[in-house]
């Protein structure tokens, strides 16, 4: 490998750098351990297996229209439909998810107060996917239940007066773009408009905003090791600024895994306070590793816009589910109404097409149709199929009271740690706040802790952080993303405790440390030799030998 081209690679994405390090990490015979993305390799069967069987009964349901045609059903019937759905669950008693739907029906009657017979219709006719999304936000009794769902995770015990809203997206990914995307269209983020970022973050949160598309203005909000991954007060001031119009972050952040602390809470509270202006956007996708999580959502819902995928911890990537959540009375819907009248009427032109009282359009409506360009509002929506999986997922949560698959969620990660620290030969890191899906390893840290102060700063003479990667996936066939790619400021790899069986992580901790050892070898050696050219050096201010 020529790491002459480390610099220029440097440049890239941390997921664009990967694919170069993976060549890197294949060009020997070791087995290769992509430690890089977070992508797990586990996931939920139960909600599973009780889609599947709501599945089968939505196609009997269909089958009961246009008998006589081979191969051509309807759509499923309302009437009576609670009745068969008894049936089918005794005819398939025994069968992997169908105690599962079971349950969820009778918690969705007995819990949550809904009608049983049109929750069973509301599934079927999901699942099918015979017909598009209505409303195209979210399916009706879907978001009161997927409601419930992100209210336990994300905001808990803590007092919530108000509803709020939700939007059905493609998952975290999507939900960025079009927040981005109608952010900008809504005149709330202009060009030259300066924007906070919660570093470390998500590296898109980092690149979007300079493209072309939004030329904005990037401030950083520092949340440092030494501090433990917590925002100080100090930098939480900078805030106060008027010219900050949002603020963005990850909490849990990502890649550290750790979640905001209340104290932390409380500061972002405070300074909300003083500005009732400022746009906050919450990405939570990890809160759910946490216990006794509280997101931002909770702490100020109606500056706080909250985005959740169901990615990680379903293990549902491939699904392409998440949420976007606003507070029914929100600061933005208010910022829209006080633009300027040559400003809004400019939006009626634009909304116009799809209502007649475009001023009255919240915000997350807008978000709705402008992900589909406006013109394509009538099929805007979640693929019903996804929305019935995301439901699945929701009632399985909702209805496990001793939070078991949570439990075992977290278990599996910090396993994984351990794994890697006991063969690192290091103490595991405490901290009650972190999560453990990802884990940044600092190279500085590391080498410090196994030989000292001396060889850690030595170690970064040697290796810069993109080549210490690079090194790393030579030499042992472990790809690390590089954690100043997330906005660190430290040399660092992120590593995933999500993708890899647990010998993987000891195989890691094992190579990583047989890597520094043979480093400080090295370090000593040259010690040695400088050592020894400081003897052979006459003492300063001393004669020379006369001829």
């Amino acid at each position: 490998m020529d790491f002459g081209d480390v610099q220029k690679l440097g440049g890239l994405s941390p997921f664009e750098l990967k694919d170069a390090l993976i060549q890197v990490a294949r060009e020997s015979d070791r087995l290769m351990l992509n430690a890089g993305r977070g992508n797990p390799n586990f996931l939920a069967t139960t909600p599973r297996h009780g889609f599947f069987q709501f599945g089968l009964f939505a196609m009997t349901e269909s089958e009961r229209s246009f008998v006589y045609m081979d191969g051509v059903g309807g759509f499923p019937q309302r009437e009576g439909i609670e009745a068969r759905f008894e049936i089918f669950t005794k005819a398939h008693e025994g069968q992997p998810g169908v105690r599962f739907i079971e349950a969820a029906v009778s918690y969705v009657r007995d819990q949550l107060g809904l009608s049983a017979g049109d929750f069973i219709y509301e599934m079927c006719e999901a699942i099918l996917g015979c017909n598009y999304p209505v409303p195209d936000r979210m399916l009706r009794l879907s978001e009161t239940i997927v409601g419930q769902y992100i209210h336990q995770e994300m905001i808990g015990t803590h007092p919530f007066v108000g509803h709020f809203d939700m939007y059905a997206v493609e998952g975290g990914t999507a939900a960025m773009t079009y927040l981005f995307n109608s952010l900008r269209e809504n005149h709330l983020l202009q060009a030259g408009d300066t924007i906070a970022l919660g570093m470390p973050i998500f590296t898109p949160y980092i690149e979007i905003p300079r493209l072309n598309d939004y030329q904005l203005v990037e401030l950083s909000i520092e949340a440092t090791p030494e501090n433990h991954w917590q925002f100080t007060k100090k930098e939480l001031q900078k805030l106060l600024d008027p010219k900050v119009k949002a603020f963005f972050l990850c909490n849990p952040s990502n890649p550290p895994s750790v979640k905001l602390s209340d104290e932390v809470l409380e500061g972002i509270a405070e300074i909300v306070k003083k500005r009732p202006d400022l746009i906050i956007l919450t990405d939570d996708v990890y809160g759910t590793f946490a216990d006794d999580f509280k997101s931002l959502f909770a702490i100020c819902p109606r500056n706080t816009i909250l985005v959740y995928s169901y990615s990680k911890y379903f293990g549902a990537t491939g699904w392409r589910m998440g949420v976007v959540a606003t507070h029914e009375d929100n600061i933005i819907d208010r910022q829209i109404a006080a633009l300027p009248e040559a400003t809004r009427k400019e939006l009626d032109e634009r909304y116009g097409s799809i209502t007649t009282e475009p001023r009255k359009l919240k915000f997350i409506d807008r978000l709705v149709a402008d992900s589909r360009t406006v013109a394509l509002n009538h099929t805007a929506g979640l693929s019903t199929p996804v929305q019935a999986q995301m439901v699945m997922f929701s009632l399985f949560c909702l209805m496990d009271e001793p939070q078991s698959y949570k439990k075992a969620m977290k278990r599996i990660v910090l396993r994984r740690k351990e794994a890697l620290y006991r063969e690192l030969g290091l103490p595991l890191p405490q901290d009650p706040n972190s999560v453990s899906y990802y884990h940044l390893l600092d190279l500085q840290d590391i080498a410090t802790q196994m030989h000292g102060a001396r060889f850690g700063e030595w170690i970064l003479t040697r290796l810069q952080p993109n080549e210490a990667l690079f090194r790393i996936a030579q030499e042992t066939s472990i790809v690390l993303l590089p954690g100043r790619g997330f906005g660190g400021t430290h040399a660092s790899g992120r590593v995933s405790l999500a993708n890899l069986n647990e010998y993987d992580y000891a195989n890691i901790g094992r190579a990583l440390r047989r890597m520094a050892s043979e480093f400080f070898e090295l370090f000593e050696q040259e010690k040695a030799g400088d050592a020894g050219k400081a003897k052979a050096r006459p003492a300063a201010g001393g004669k020379k030998k006369r001829k």
